[in-house]
């Protein structure tokens, strides 16, 4: 088996439908097997997918919800393609992403990772790769707006504007495929994220193990982001920016030490607030994030000291 594309669900059987359509109607010159892990969403989707595409599609429904990391290694588990596409449900192939992935890491023994060029619902360029890790530079480029970024690498600092592939820092978890030995050599996603920065993490271990990430630009999918997190959590603080900041923090804890954490934290901190006071200077809509990703953290800290 040359992949095996796993999907997570969590409340979007329309979506994941889509998807795994998109994937039969794009993908060719490639053995690949479909794994739908859904996330214990109480919903219609074992039903719907045995209608749609009866056992063409590998079936995993789970008693509780692992969060996005876990319920992959779920899948994991069951994949026996050399190649693994880790694959968002809100996501559709525009073109024939997963052979151009496949055959860019079997010609290329040090490549360990790769993704293709996200697009989001209207077809403008969105977030595939970052260059930075997260660390004290990532939050001086925060802080700046991406400035650093964006002199060091132009137009090319989050989306593959050139015509070659890109050595970049990570690829974002919504196409991201590794090569299956890597997987076993640095292992799959770690159980200390429920969601959110799980694929940094697993980006930063194929990294350290010497191996190369890549994104390349003629994979093309389309996503539709955010809509496993669009459902309520807490009072005011939107479910997906409190995981957000929970998996932010998760990843400083697990990668970086005290030190240099603790400054990090600091500038990053220093950034929303000047954010936030900037915005509700100006009259700028944006101003009330920055106040939700604050009253996250202090939310967060609150419940683990």
């Amino acid at each position: 088996m040359d992949v095996s594309i796993i999907i997570v669900n969590y409340k979007t059987p329309l979506m994941v439908c889509h998807c795994i359509r998109s994937v039969f109607e794009k993908t060719e010159g490639v053995d690949f097997e479909v794994i739908v892990v859904d996330n214990h969403s109480e919903d219609s989707i074992d039903l719907m997918l045995q209608k749609a595409f009866g056992d063409r599609v590998k079936r995993f429904m789970l008693e509780e919800n692992l969060g996005f990391g876990q319920a992959n290694n779920k899948g994991l588990e069951a994949a026996s393609g050399r190649n693994i596409l880790f694959l968002n449900p809100d996501t559709l192939l525009i073109n024939n992403a997963v052979k151009a992935l496949c055959d860019l890491l079997d010609t290329h023994a040090d490549i360990g990772a790769c993704g293709g060029n996200l697009y989001d619902a209207h077809m403008q360029p969105t977030h595939s790769f970052r260059r930075l890790l997260p660390g004290i530079l990532w939050e001086l480029n925060e802080m700046t707006a991406h400035r650093i970024e964006r002199l060091a690498y132009r137009g090319s600092w989050t989306f593959n504007h050139t015509q070659h592939p890109l050595d970049v820092a990570y690829i974002a978890g919504a196409d991201l495929m590794v090569r299956r030995a890597v997987l076993d050599e640095v292992g799959a996603f770690s159980p200390a994220f429920f969601m959110y920065n799980e694929d940094t993490d697993l980006c930063l271990r194929i990294h350290q193990a010497r191996h190369r990430i890549v994104s390349l630009p003629n994979a093309q999918i389309q996503h539709l982001e955010g809509a496993s997190t669009r459902h309520s959590q807490g009072a005011d603080i939107p479910r997906g920016i409190l995981l957000s900041e929970q998996g932010r923090q998760r990843y400083y804890h697990k990668n970086v030490g005290r030190c240099r954490r603790t400054l990090a934290e600091a500038v990053y901190r220093w950034g929303l607030y000047q954010s936030w006071m900037l915005g509700l200077l100006s009259g700028h809509p944006s101003a009330h994030v920055f106040k939700q990703r604050i009253d996250a953290i202090h939310q967060l800290n609150t419940r683990h000291p």
